[in-house]
This record gives structure tokens, C-alpha cells and sequence, in this order.
């Protein structure tokens, strides 16, 4: 989940539902290329039109920064606390991650750098690791079918 608040119209495909981050505007400095998916999409197709060359603003005016009163405000009118804005982030990549979303897919849709900033999130997806320690039994099962298969083609002969 990437939010640039410079976010330029020109850095936006809505007819094939991509954006691009440049690496001027990556904390990495490493462009980024951002799927989106329908509900990115519908927050994108409000702004149109707000602004002739910015995505998101405030009052027709380009939203500069995002941790602000407004934000705290909001976290206030929600009775959240102890969140910051870099959080989302961390929620987005956890609930990829809880629906089976591979680490490395993760890694590289939210522009992680290093695998050991996903591995954090591994703790997460139990049962996607379980499913794979399954394969195990499934070749086993195989070989002991396959073994008793050949005992009884032996025994026939």
C-alpha cells in the first residue's frame, strides 16, 4: 500500500489500473510500479477533476502532507490511538499475508527492499506454511501407493 501525496495524474493508468511511483518520491529511491485494485480505483475516479495536475487534495488545494491535524483528528473521532500513518502500511502488508499472499509477492508490491523486512509478517499465514508441510504427506502417500501397487503387480507375476 503506497500513498503519494504528490501523486501526479500523469502517473496514472485508470484505464489499465496502475500507478507509478517515481524514485524521486520512493523512500528506496527505486521507482515503483503500483497494481490497484477496484477500491484504489473508485478513491482515484473521485478525484478527477479536482485538480488539473495533482491526484489528492484538500479544498482544490494539493495535499502537501499527510500527518497533520486533520489526521490526528480523525484518530481522535475514531477513538484510535497509538497509530501513525506509516501503520497502514504494516496493516495492508499483515492482511495480505493472513489471505495467503506469498512473502515475495508482498516484498514486491509494497517495494520492500530486503526479504527480511517481509519475514516479519511470515508469523501471520500459519496455515498457508501448514499447506505446504502437506506436500510431504501427499509424496509419501504417493511412494507407499506406488510401492504397494508394484508388491501386488510382483505377486501376480
Amino acid at each position: 500500500m503506497l500513498i503519494d501525496t504528490d501523486l501526479e495524474w500523469s502517473q496514472v493508468d485508470l484505464q489499465r489500473n496502475v500507478a507509478w511511483i517515481h524514485a524521486d518520491q520512493a523512500k528506496a529511491r527505486k521507482s515503483i510500479h503500483v497494481s490497484l485494485n477496484a477500491t484504489a480505483m473508485g478513491v482515484l475516479r473521485k478525484q478527477v477533476g479536482k485538480h488539473s495536475l495533482r491526484v489528492f487534495t484538500y479544498q482544490g488545494k494539493p495535499i502537501i502532507q499527510v500527518n497533520t491535524r486533520a489526521w490526528r483528528k480523525a484518530l481522535r473521532r475514531a477513538d484510535i490511538e497509538d497509530f501513525r500513518w506509516h501503520d497502514l502500511r504494516h496493516t495492508w502488508a499483515s492482511w495480505l499475508t493472513q489471505k495467503g499472499v506469498p512473502l515475495n509477492v508482498i516484498q514486491e508490491m509494497g517495494a520492500w527492499e530486503s526479504t527480511e523486512m517481509v519475514k516479519r509478517y511470515a508469523h501471520l499465514a500459519p496455515e498457508q506454511f501448514r499447506k505446504h508441510a502437506m506436500v510431504v504427506d501427499e509424496i509419501l502417500n504417493d511412494t507407499i501407493l506406488t510401492q504397494a501397487e508394484n508388491q501386488k503387480m510382483i505377486k501376480s507375476i
